[in-house]
């Protein structure tokens, strides 16, 4: 199969082409030929207004639902919503049932997508059943596929099972991933504990329970060496207790929702279960740290932290409303609105070197790894705008800035 992009512009600072204008021929999966303009009339030409090109972008943190919670998402739409999103790479989480805590599991989702534009890299399952009692056979899940190990959005309280953890991971570089939240302390997500909850008559999860966690992991990490990554940061304490870390010298990523991002504890004020979410949004100040995180570098990425809901378990009353946002088809829109164009690139890419996923230059005798879009335009975006099955979205009437046109990876294309 040939394809034809034509006039893209490239955004890559480490391209030769860098904001750079070009034809790009792909061939079976391997660009070809990349010049000012090309023709080959036996080509599928690829031409969109204002068209601009990227590596691949890759997601940190996405559920979807199969196998065992197909009425939320299925495999097969779950990868055209990242895909039209312009995600070529995502990392699942191990939410499904059965667990992702064993080799068939992981092969499972990796051959799933074998045939999709949109690959599937399976974080597995720190513990057996996630029951934080056993760990899984880690070097043999990875070995198969698995590129990280954490139980989803459940802290490791086992201190004696994360130590050995991280020494064991370091002889095959395996990343160990610990959510951030003590679960002794407040009701463990949903809502942050503060001026809003206090007023609304609302329980509530304290900073100081995500704050507690990192510390601990900070001081284990620093004694046993390994790869921590620290997932869904919501407050300035803990922002800072990584800064340290990395000045340190420790191995230590993290992330950010994007919800933290852009909303804070003030939108629960009128009860709106959209909001209730793990980790929970909190005050400004925490906003506007986390934002300059990202903009120096100390969070590593941004996640859409997708997870898609069925909607009897938004549709209560909001104590006993589960917690969970999409995102995939918000991501792109609401960084451009926040961040340059550039830094939203960058945003978008850099994580894939911290979980060992290819990331290939879009260059002469390389796999095609391609996102498409257009960095300009401004929209509201809206119900229509998402292509999930589920539709539980906090970021609905949110303004967005860019349109995705879709991906081109793995030999496949999903494009709108």
């Amino acid at each position: 199969m040939k394809i034809l992009l034509k006039n893209a512009t490239f955004i890559d600072p480490k391209s030769a082409f860098h904001f750079s204008s070009k034809d790009i021929l792909i061939q079976d999966g391997i660009i070809s030929a990349i010049d000012d303009e090309i023709f080959d009339d036996e080509a599928k030409k690829i031409s969109y207004s204002n068209l601009h090109i990227s590596r691949g972008w890759f997601d940190s943190s996405v559920c979807f639902g199969e196998p065992g919670y197909e009425e939320r998402e299925t495999l097969e739409n779950g990868l055209k919503t990242a895909g039209l999103s312009g995600f070529s790479q995502i990392a699942l989480n191990p939410n499904t049932n059965p667990i992702t805590d064993n080799q068939t599991a992981v092969g499972y989702l990796k051959n799933a997508a074998s045939k999709s534009a949109t690959q599937i890299y399976p974080i597995a399952s720190f513990s057996k059943n996630q029951e934080g009692k056993h760990l899984t056979e880690l070097y043999d899940l990875k070995q198969n596929g698995a590129i990280a190990f954490g139980d989803f959005k459940k802290p490791i309280e086992n201190t004696e099972l994360f130590k050995i953890a991280l020494l064991y991971a370091q002889r095959f570089k395996g990343l160990i991933i610990s959510h951030p939240s003590d679960s002794s302390l407040g009701n463990n997500g949903g809502v942050h504990e503060g001026a809003v909850s206090v007023k609304n008559g609302m329980l509530g999860s304290p900073a100081l329970s995500e704050v507690l966690q990192v510390q601990r992991d900070i001081a284990v990490l620093k004694y046993t060496g390994g790869h921590l990554h620290i997932p869904y940061l919501s407050c300035s304490q803990s922002l800072e207790l990584i800064h340290k870390a990395k000045k340190q010298g420790l191995n230590i990523s993290c992330s950010v929702a994007l919800a933290n991002l852009l909303f804070t504890e003030d939108q629960l004020d009128d009860f709106d279960t959209s909001f209730k979410l793990d980790p929970p949004l909190r005050t400004e100040t925490d906003r506007t740290s986390l934002r300059q995180g990202v903009i120096d570098g100390t969070i590593d990425m941004v996640t859409s932290n997708h997870e898609p809901l069925n909607i009897e378990l938004k549709h209560l009353e909001f104590e006993y409303a589960a917690t969970g946002t999409l995102g995939l088809e918000a991501m792109f829109g609401i960084l451009s609105t926040l961040f340059p164009t550039e830094k939203v690139i960058s945003i978008l890419t850099k994580g894939k070197s911290i979980f060992d996923i290819e990331n290939s230059p879009i260059e002469v005798g390389q796999k095609a790894n391609i996102t498409l879009f257009n960095p300009n335009g401004n929209d509201i975006f809206k119900e229509e705008h998402i292509f999930s099955t589920s539709k539980n979205c906090a970021f609905i009437d949110s303004p967005t800035q860019g349109i995705v046109y879709g991906v081109i990876n793995n030999e496949q294309t999903t494009l709108k």
